[in-house]
């Protein structure tokens, strides 16, 4: 059925349309499978492998996919309404645009007449789902979905949680941006490192919830010792284009940059902004060599093909940023002597590597969870014990 469909996809003769309504497929592998635009209403998934399974469009309105293993698999624009995923692994997983509301499921029964399908709770199983770098951007979710859920690192940009039920759930470092959460129930909610960025919470219970270090909106303009940001970087830009004749290095810590939009192609070599905030800028193509960034806020950052090389990274978050083609490997600085780019601790979790150049560069327990590697250039890297990157 599974190759049938593949064909139906791809508009070939003896091609159909995978229908598996009510179909037991416990247990089964199906790792990788092409179940785009499938229907599986109520099918039973428990303890099921689709990992990496793309289910574009896929119909798994009331299936029950408790403890099922979704990690990477692509449900973007799928109707979920009613699933069941208690103790599903969804960690890394495209669900944007997909329908995660309450839904109601009658079948016929010759006794009964309809009869409505609920998912009974087994003993010792998870209460939660776990969706640690999800995408869910844009999805609707209502009712208890998301209680005691895993949202770490998710991208809940835009997402509907209007009324959900989300108590005790995690959601350290989500991109909440744009968010309605009109009375959602967030008490003891763990928002630590969040992004409430023109989030709606009118009506919403935050007992209790843990906001330490949020990000919100910054302000329109960013000062520095009464000095405009904007004019601060043109000064040390200047410093770096006249070796040192003119201009001033910027000294620019815990300075929040979004008010400045994007960054691409500036020159910003030695720029000293240790903790300060580019979330998801445009620094493409920036120069920022020696540049100490330690403990920055980088996370959706788009640094395709900066140049890094002797950068200072340290405890830098990097969560979900695009380093394709980013120069990261040593600087040299005299005939026999190079600073190595130092990304001790760096948060990597999703960030697109594919491409980069980072021979020699320290990555001592930096957290490299579903980062793209391949094609990246590690060469001689001091990378994280037991960490064993793609061929």
């Amino acid at each position: 059925m599974v190759e049938a469909h593949a064909r139906y996809l791809k508009g070939l003769p003896n091609g159909r349309r995978a229908v598996l309504q009510y179909v037991n497929l416990n247990n089964y592998e199906l790792d990788g499978a092409n179940l785009a635009e499938a229907d599986l209403t109520g099918a039973l998934l428990g303890g099921a492998s689709l990992r990496g399974a793309k289910l574009t469009r896929a119909t798994l309105y009331g299936a029950d996919l408790r403890d099922a293993d979704l990690r990477d698999a692509d449900l973007s624009r799928c109707d979920m309404r009613g699933v069941c995923l208690r103790g599903a692994n969804l960690g890394g997983a495209d669900l944007s645009g997909c329908d995660l509301r309450e839904g109601v499921t009658a079948v016929q029964d010759d006794e009964k007449g309809l009869r409505i399908l609920e998912h009974d709770k087994r003993a010792g199983e998870l209460d939660y789902a776990m969706l640690q770098g999800a995408n869910l951007s844009g999805a609707q979710m209502s009712g208890a979905f998301a209680r005691q859920a895993d949202f770490t690192d998710a991208d809940l940009s835009n997402v509907s949680l209007q009324g959900a039920k989300l108590s005790h759930a995690v959601m350290d470092g989500a991109n909440l941006s744009g968010a309605n959460l009109h009375n959602a129930d967030m008490a003891r909610v763990s928002l630590r490192r969040a992004v409430l960025v023109g989030v709606d919470v009118r009506g919403a219970d935050l007992t209790d919830a843990d906001l330490t270090e949020v990000l919100r909106a910054p302000p329109p303009i960013i000062y520095v010792d009464d000095q405009p940001l904007n004019e601060v970087l043109e000064a040390h830009e200047l410093f770096c284009k006249t070796e040192g004749r003119d201009g001033a290095v910027a000294k620019v810590a815990d300075i929040d940059f979004r008010p400045l939009r994007r960054l691409r192609g500036r020159r910003l070599s030695g720029l000293c902004a240790p903790k300060a905030v580019f979330f998801g800028m445009d620094l493409e193509g920036a120069q920022l060599q020696g540049a100490n960034l330690s403990g920055a806020d980088l996370r959706g950052a788009k640094l395709r093909g900066a140049d890094l090389r002797g950068a200072r990274l340290v405890d830098a978050k990097l969560n979900r940023a695009d380093l394709t083609d980013a120069k990261l490997g040593p600087l040299r600085i005299a005939e026999d002597r190079v600073i190595r780019t130092d990304m001790t601790r760096a948060v990597l979790r999703g960030a697109d590597l594919r491409g980069a150049s980072a021979p020699r560069a320290r990555l001592v327990e930096a957290d490299l969870s579903s980062a793209r590697l391949e094609g990246a250039d590690l060469g001689g890297a001091e990378l994280p014990a037991g960490f064993q990157p793609p061929a």
